[in-house]
C-alpha cells in the first residue's frame, strides 16, 4: 500500500511541476522607454539593443523615446536585453546606465543634462516647421 500511495504521489508531483513551466515565445513584442533625445542616441540604443542575441527587431522613437523590440524568449531575456543598452550608456526604468557607461555617450547626447535636452528640443521645432 505504501508503494502505492508512493508511486500516485510522485505521479501527481509530475503533473504539478509540468503546469508552472513557464511558456517562452519566440516572436515576443515588447515596449519600454529608453532615455535619449536625439539620431545618434536612436543609433545607440538600436545597436545595442540588435547585438543582443535572441532580438528580431529593435526601433527608438527620438519623440517618444518608445522602444519596441520583438525578441525570442527562448534565447534572451528582457533583463538581459535592458542590460546591454544600459551598457551602452542609456537608462531605462530601474536599469541606470552607469556612469562611466553614460560619459562615453557623444557630448550631444547627454540626456541627464536639462541644457543639452533643451536645445535638442529647439532643434525638434526647427525640423518640425
Amino acid at each position: 500500500m505504501r508503494k502505492l500511495v508512493f508511486i500516485f504521489s510522485v505521479f501527481l508531483m509530475g503533473f504539478s511541476t509540468q503546469g508552472q513551466k513557464v511558456e517562452r515565445k519566440k516572436n515576443a513584442k515588447i515596449a519600454f522607454e529608453v532615455d535619449g533625445i536625439c539620431g545618434m542616441c536612436k543609433k545607440r540604443i538600436e545597436t545595442a539593443a540588435l547585438k543582443t542575441k535572441g532580438i528580431k527587431f529593435a526601433i527608438w522613437d527620438v519623440k517618444t523615446h518608445q522602444l519596441n523590440v520583438i525578441l525570442n524568449e527562448q534565447k534572451t531575456s528582457l533583463t538581459t536585453l535592458k542590460t546591454n543598452i544600459a551598457a551602452a550608456g542609456h537608462d531605462i526604468k530601474n536599469f541606470k546606465a552607469t556612469e562611466e557607461a553614460y560619459a562615453s555617450v557623444h557630448p550631444c547626447c547627454m540626456y541627464r543634462d536639462s541644457k543639452i535636452v533643451i536645445d535638442h528640443e529647439g532643434e525638434l521645432k526647427k525640423q518640425n516647421n
